[in-house]
């Protein structure tokens, strides 16, 4: 089983992040901002990923440096789990539709992180008390700490909401790819014989 664990604790934030991505999509999430709960745990049903999550943080200040610090948290449990990545699939991809909404996801397990964020909300308008520009932040957070290159982009959309979950699906989908063993590739997926 290709497992990650990842303890990590500042001033700001106390996070714990489980990760299997050979499970079956088996969640367990809590990390006091509602609405980043709900997109995990999308991700992590998506993704077939077992995720279990755990966070504490200044949520009285603001929900950035929870949102952010997971992120961070949930990129390098990824890293941990990936291993040697021999045999991984290395690409992958997802359209997902949520009613008027469609968000694709591509990415590389590349070893260099790099965010492309092409996604634009159709008034700025918080969902309850989420901010939705923190998504950009813990996209990137996520892609720093795992060594990817994250594509997400949002053809059309009118809801805050669908289109934000759109992504969460997507990313969990085309994680699932990129990370699938395929028996036919020996090694890493590079010709420089290295991720």
């Amino acid at each position: 089983m290709r497992k990650g664990r990842l303890e990590r604790k500042t001033k700001e934030t106390d996070i714990l992040v489980e990760l299997n991505l050979d499970g079956t999509g088996k969640y367990t999430i809590d990390t006091s901002v509602p609405f980043l709960d709900h997109m995990l745990t999308l991700m992590g049903k998506h993704g077939l990923f077992d995720l279990k999550v755990k966070a504490k943080g200044d949520v009285e200040i603001d929900d950035h440096h929870t949102v952010e610090d997971t992120g961070i948290a949930l990129g390098k449990a990824l890293k941990q789990a990936l291993g040697d990545m021999k045999g991984i699939t290395r690409y992958g991809q997802a359209s997902v539709p949520m009613d008027e909404t469609l968000a694709s996801v591509c990415l590389d397990i590349s070893g260099r992180s790099y965010l492309v964020y092409k996604v634009e909300f159709p008034k700025k308008s918080r969902l309850r008390a989420f901010d939705p520009d923190l998504i950009e932040d813990f996209m990137q957070a996520f892609a720093a700490n795992a060594g990817i290159t994250l594509h997400v982009g949002v053809a059309y959309g009118r809801n805050t909401h669908h289109i934000i979950e759109a992504i969460f699906k997507a990313l969990g989908r085309a994680l699932r790819q990129a990370v699938t063993i395929d028996p036919r590739v020996k090694g890493v997926p590079s010709t420089k014989g290295k991720i």
